[in-house]
């Protein structure tokens, strides 16, 4: 069993209680939570406190519309020793080992809330490779360093300064940034360590190098998080105009081809209902897509669609277009995609949305991920969640 152990105490002297207070319109907690519960490799997540406060918040993560989602995490109570101002993380760590059954373990800092799902996913990942005793995450810095020499004098540590490299030639250094490590319990007990032997390193967006220590880190993160899509799920906007993408959303992503070689795809009747009620309430319905083939257009002209913008290189700028032809803010769009050339979009929009088996680049920022998979009525799904949200 894999399990991720999130240490979160309640004494923090630089931001009291810097643990539950907000960012981005959650609690700092709860990024790191979320970005545990959402690994498809941890099975339980553990955060191990000493605060009533803290576990009061934690415990309501697992209420209401996320419920679902967050169902994987527990609240445990850890020791005032572990939860001291000189207890190592260590210590917590081996203090909930001694206690728990498990095989391998994720240390998650609760500081860094630009960690993702698929971030976690590719530690795991890489922890299962052979020879690999244990993963960190780090972050690639591509900086000159210099050092003094014992007269005083400073010296360039990592480069010559008769051949200064331009930037994309110069590989850098690895800076760990704190977000993870994973070992397997035996190793942690063995070595007292959050890692120990074969230590493999798990790149992350260069925008996780900072980590929440001091208040003026809180803005600098903040709008981090905006500009990397991570911000709390939020009431469904007012939707006028509901796009979407075809394949891998209206259809299972397959390719299917008659003993004729005609091309052949797979859709799914509840979302032509879907549909038919948009159109009821007077939305704009439609479909962007990069791909340019008749099956798509037969099956917009049989949904009744308003759009179909087909053969689309750049969605951004077809959905922004679209906005300004039909008077509607982006704010009230409603957007479904299912892999990266639809990632730009979703976050622009107000309402982003996508399958349960998208990219994980796209599950990460999207404000609603479905239950359905691609084909299996995604659409209908997203529907009836801004119906019943209207009414």
């Amino acid at each position: 069993m894999n399990v991720a152990f999130i240490p979160v105490r309640g004494g923090s002297k630089s931001i009291p209680l810097k643990n539950i207070k907000p960012i981005s319109g959650r609690p700092l907690v709860y990024w790191t939570v979320k970005a545990a519960c959402g690994c498809k490799y941890i099975d339980k997540v553990f955060v191990a406190t000493d605060s009533d406060k803290i576990k009061e918040t934690v415990e309501g993560f697992k209420e209401g519309s996320e419920a679902e989602f967050f169902k994987k995490a527990e609240v445990i109570g850890r020791s005032a020793e572990s939860a001291s101002d000189t207890a190592s993380t260590e210590f917590a760590m081996l203090e909930f080992a001694d206690k728990m059954e498990f095989d391998n373990i994720v240390l998650v800092q609760a500081t860094s809330p630009l960690l993702v799902s698929s971030d976690l996913d590719r530690g795991f990942e890489a922890f299962g490779e052979e020879n690999v005793d244990s993963v960190l995450s780090v972050v690639r810095q591509k900086r000159f360093h210099w050092g003094n020499d014992e007269n005083g004098f400073a010296h360039p540590t990592n480069y010559d300064v008769f051949h200064r490299p331009r930037r994309q030639e110069f590989d850098g250094y690895l800076v760990e940034n704190g977000a993870f490590y994973i070992s397997s319990k035996e190793d942690l007990l063995k070595s007292k360590n959050r890692v120990s032997g074969n230590i493999k390193a798990v790149e992350m967006n260069e925008d996780t190098l900072f980590e929440i220590d001091e208040p003026s880190d809180w803005v600098i993160i903040e709008a981090l998080m905006k500009k990397n899509g991570i911000t709390a799920p939020k009431e469904i906007p007012e939707i006028k105009m509901f796009l979407t993408d075809c394949d891998g959303c209206l259809t299972d992503g397959g390719m299917y081809y008659s003993e004729h070689g005609d091309e052949q795809k797979k859709f799914n009747t509840r979302d032509g209902m879907g549909f038919a009620l948009l159109r009821n309430k007077g939305i704009v319905t439609g479909i962007v897509t990069s791909e340019n083939v008749d099956l798509n257009k037969r099956r917009a002209q049989k949904l009744k669609l308003d759009v179909l913008e087909a053969g689309c290189k750049d969605k951004v700028a077809a959905v922004k277009a679209l906005c300004e032809k039909y008077a509607i803010s982006l704010e009230n769009v409603a957007y479904i995609g299912d892999d990266i050339n639809d990632l730009d979009v979703i976050k622009m929009v107000g309402y982003g949305c996508c399958p349960a088996d998208a990219m994980p680049q796209v599950r990460d920022v999207a404000k609603y991920v479905t239950k359905a998979k691609g084909g299996e009525g995604v659409i209908r799904e997203v529907v009836e969640a801004i119906i019943n949200d209207t009414n």
